[in-house]
């Protein structure tokens, strides 16, 4: 077995929820009201300028899964994939992307790891060149979303899917923001704390973790 990065999505790879970052997009493909947009153009207000918890945000998240009910994995794909350029990949910090290339440098492959929907965290993964993605994963039926999450990716159902990948969990290394995360930190060798939340910074200096804080937008 070999050694790993894992990476956490939102606030960590990037600076917003990429679900609600979204919420414009699915807008316009009226997979959402007007209704569900202004909450979400809330959430993401308050996401931004005063930190909502996690819980709650974990919460709109799986919440959210019911608005694809009908839908296909197809068209979701094809709205990430045209949202890339314009939505997304501005909200791409610039510090991981150099320290996705330290790992790939040492032979480590890296992964996201992530409460988001699997088919953006796959469109994400592939945009920025990572080996691949976890995220939650939602249940199709007849070829079509049934709102239904089959793998929900929060807390200890990250270090399960991340044991299954069958890497070296003492020689790899784990980034994350949240609190919600320490068990997917305190399952690797090297965890790492990134722009972290009161509770995980507090976490971190007690078990003497290393902090980063990331800041600048990727070219």
């Amino acid at each position: 077995m070999s050694a790993a990065a894992f990476f956490d999505l939102d606030r960590t790879l990037l600076r917003r929820s990429s679900a609600l970052a979204l919420a414009g997009s699915f807008r316009e493909r009226g997979l959402i009201s007007r209704t569900q947009l202004a909450k979400a153009a809330a959430w993401q207000l308050l996401f931004v300028l005063r930190g909502a918890s996690h819980n709650a945000v974990r919460r709109v998240a799986e919440d959210g899964l019911l608005v694809l009910r009908g839908h296909t994995p197809e068209e979701i794909r094809e709205l990430v994939a045209q949202a890339m350029e314009p939505v997304l990949r501005p909200l791409v910090y610039a510090e991981p992307l150099h320290i996705v290339e330290q790992h790939r440098a040492r032979g480590e492959p890296v992964y996201i790891v992530s409460a988001t929907l699997q088919e953006i965290v796959d469109a994400i993964a592939e945009d920025l060149g990572f080996d691949g993605a976890l995220g939650t994963i939602c249940e199709v039926k007849d070829g079509k979303y049934t709102g239904r999450a089959l793998r929900a990716l929060h807390a200890e159902n990250k270090v399960t899917a991340v044991r299954e990948l069958g890497f070296d969990l003492e020689e790899s290394t784990a980034y994350t923001d949240s609190h919600t995360d320490l068990p997917l930190l305190e399952a690797v060798g090297h965890p790492v704390a990134v722009n972290p939340d009161r509770a995980l910074r507090r976490i971190a200096a007690a078990r003497d973790w290393p902090v980063l804080e990331f800041q600048r937008r990727a070219a």
